[in-house]
């Protein structure tokens, strides 16, 4: 057999190859929909069940708790059933729980939110660990494409959120979403059938150092989980604050787009500094410096919402993108850079599960929104400095 090209390995040559592999990036327009259509209509939400601020920072939480509990398990089953075995049925239960979100009740809001998370997070750990093997060549290209997906995706929900909630309820505008997961399952069942079956790990791997022992893997979770916490901030939150400052929903749902809209931008861009194992230290700062002015643009000049909205964006998609890009960098084998996935996915969207949560609690006893902006944005300069520190080209030991 010849050997691979473009760093695409173990797929057949040609067209065939390309289609089979890029259906990754299906599975990545499915990672944020079900979550980024919250936002928008949350204030409905609370209306409908009687939630208050804190209550609806929980329910935008769960997901994230879900993300936290469910990653470092993630590896256990696709050890067991295969990435791409374990990815399909990710995604038939994240259609399912979609739709019992909507129309089982408050117990169903409550239980499909968290089911959602728990579905979500296995594209979130294994897709980057598909990249860095079938994109090996590529793996900062093709981690920002695979953020445009992710951010476009999101993107769509939030821009669509509000007028499907005024044509007919709030519960079809979240339950819609479940139809383009049962399409990615669809188009995701060829390669799911066609997948080896998973072998034994390599004993190098079983017996090498645990990631949660090594200082790097640590600073790339907490980078993970800083950009994690400022991003579910500002996409639950964001059309409540403009709100607030005397924007209309509608407006605030549309900022809200070109926050994930210019997102995509930002995810694209940043690959090039990413690429270079010597610029990627000025490619994490450079990502996160537009978040940190974004929030502190809310805060001292709330009536430029638009412009904070943007610069936002364009920081969050190329943090993220930095963010991945670092934890496929840094892992060493498949299963290493598994497990990082795990650790930096779990450790970090716990920390971010706190960032709605505590925006709401605050903003409830201090009756502003001051208070919650000046907490994240000094969050933002920590997650600058751990930019400094997880960007320097050194890989695990």
């Amino acid at each position: 057999m010849s050997a691979p090209r473009d760093g695409i390995r173990d797929q057949p040559a040609g067209r065939r190859v390309a289609v089979i592999t890029a259906t990754v990036f299906l599975v990545a327009l499915c990672l944020r929909p079900a979550l980024t259509a919250v936002g928008p209509v949350l204030p409905r939400i609370g209306a409908d069940e009687g939630l208050g601020e804190s209550a609806q920072g929980l329910l935008a939480t769960l997901p994230l708790l879900a993300f936290a509990a469910a990653s470092p398990l993630v590896h256990l089953g696709s050890r067991r059933f295969g990435m791409e075995r374990t990815v399909l049925i990710s995604l038939l239960v994240l259609a399912v729980s979609s739709v019992a979100r909507s129309y089982t009740g408050a117990a169903g809001l409550w239980i499909g939110t968290v089911v959602i998370g728990a579905s979500i997070a296995v594209g979130n750990v294994l897709v980057p660990v598909l990249l860095k093997r079938d994109y090996a060549a590529h793996v900062s290209r093709a981690t920002g494409v695979y953020t445009a997906f992710i951010t476009g995706g999101a993107a769509l929900a939030s821009i669509l959120a509000v007028p499907i909630a005024d044509a007919v309820d709030w519960r079809l505008s979240l339950a819609v979403w479940g139809g383009l997961a049962l399409l990615a399952a669809v188009v995701w069942l060829p390669r799911s059938l066609g997948a080896s079956a998973p072998v034994a790990v390599e004993s190098h791997e079983t017996t090498a150092v645990t990631v949660w022992r090594q200082p790097m893997a640590w600073l790339v979770t907490g980078f993970m989980g800083l950009q994690s916490t400022s991003f579910y901030l500002l996409v639950n939150w964001l059309p409540t604050i403009e709100i607030s400052n005397g924007i209309s929903e509608r407006t605030a749902g549309v900022h809200l787009f070109l926050f994930q809209g210019f997102g995509l931008i930002g995810g694209l861009t940043i690959p090039r500094l990413m690429k270079n194992p010597v610029s990627q230290r000025a490619g994490a700062v450079t990502a996160s410096t537009p978040i940190l002015i974004a929030l502190l643009g809310l805060l001292l000049a709330p009536d430029l919402a638009v412009l904070w909205a943007i610069i936002a964006g364009l920081g969050q998609g190329a943090a993220l993108v930095a963010a991945l890009t670092l934890i496929s960098l840094r892992g060493r084998t498949h299963h290493e850079t598994t497990q990082l996935s795990g650790m930096a996915q779990s450790i970090g969207y716990l920390l971010a599960a706190t960032g709605p949560v505590l925006a709401g609690t605050l903003t409830e006893q201090t009756h502003t929104w001051h208070t919650a902006l000046i907490t994240f944005a000094a969050l933002s300069a920590v997650q600058v400095g751990l930019g400094v520190a997880a960007g320097r080209p050194r890989p695990m030991r």
